[in-house]
């Protein structure tokens, strides 16, 4: 419990910039650590965790609330997320913030993505929602899921069937995916067989970090199979257009980014390398270093309004 507990007092600590919400909940969740394979094929042999989660609930009374559920980018918390739990409070949500790598002993996976898959995050979301749905505050028909670049995998592919199939809770499934500068670069079998719910992808045109290409190519793909899916594109704007911490543009030298990489699932959950048609690795030569992060106000709040509308409209009673 040792690792849930430096989880908790990072999550208290990003709170305690402003409080937009009556109750603050602590909540140990049991997961566990997969890598790409084990994720694609249901293989849950990985490594047993115990992840923290922080749940801000808005209002008082015992009436049952929608809520989202905040998956980090690979920086993990910061103060962007804050903004963003605040910011969903203001409008009745309650928001549940999971925080992957803490527990893990992870810091951040800026520079050597692979010490944690970013499809394990999506069990680490579905776990969030089991952990939600039985909360006597949140309606568990209404609860949204929302990610940043390394959680946008979670966020958008736990709207996959297989997934939901493989992770979802009985009787559960997110009511709304909301991505933010989305990796897209990977295909997975069958990722246009999703649900009903919408899926809403949110992109900077400026991105050379997490390159908006392979989103527009996945949407319409999404579209074409008949789903609820949009990508809506801020023209000159770059990665984490966000984080207000970033006002002037930042280069991460050893940030690593798969920005010229082709991958896709093949046999057996492998997802290899299309150029090479070998197992994929963050070796690849196809794997950059050196991308941009930085703050574009006008795409933040053109994002911020059109989050805050959907959420409004989709978990309305």
């Amino acid at each position: 419990m040792k690792a849930f507990a430096s989880a908790l007092a990072l999550l208290t600590a990003a709170s305690a910039m402003g409080q937009t919400f009556v109750r603050m909940e602590a909540h140990p969740i049991e997961t566990v650590t997969l890598d790409t394979q084990q994720v694609l094929t249901g293989d849950m042999g990985g490594k047993r965790t115990v992840i923290a989660g922080q749940l801000r609930i808005p209002k008082p009374g015992d009436d049952r609330l929608p809520a989202v559920i905040i998956v980090h980018s690979s920086g993990g918390i910061n103060a962007s997320t804050n903004r963003w739990a605040d910011e969903l409070n203001s409008i009745g949500l309650a928001v549940f913030v999971i925080d992957s790598f803490s527990g893990r002993g992870i810091l951040n996976t800026i520079n050597d993505q692979s010490q944690l898959d970013s499809l394990s995050m999506m069990v680490d979301a579905y776990r969030a929602l089991s952990l939600l749905a039985k909360h006597s505050r949140i309606d568990s028909s209404r609860i949204a899921v929302m990610g940043f670049s390394k959680g946008a995998v979670a966020a958008v592919y736990s709207s996959n069937r297989r997934f939901v199939k493989l992770y979802a809770p009985a009787d559960v499934t997110f009511a709304a995916h909301i991505g933010l500068f989305t990796p897209c670069n990977v295909r997975y079998r069958d990722d246009e067989d999703v649900t009903v719910k919408p899926i809403r992808l949110f992109h900077g045109t400026a991105d050379d970090y997490v390159p908006i290409a392979p989103c527009r190519a996945y949407v319409e793909r999404l579209k074409k199979a008949g789903a609820d899916a949009s990508l809506t594109e801020y023209p000159g704007a770059h990665h984490s257009y966000d984080n207000f911490t970033r006002a002037a543009p930042l280069k991460l030298p050893q940030g690593q980014t798969t920005r010229n990489c082709v991958i896709q699932e093949s046999d057996n959950g492998r997802v290899v390398n299309t150029k090479t048609n070998q197992l994929f690795s963050y070796k690849d030569p196809c794997v950059e270093v050196g991308p941009q992060i930085a703050y574009d106000p006008k795409a933040y709040e053109a994002t911020l309004a059109e989050v805050k509308g959907l959420l409004s409209k989709t978990l309305a009673k």
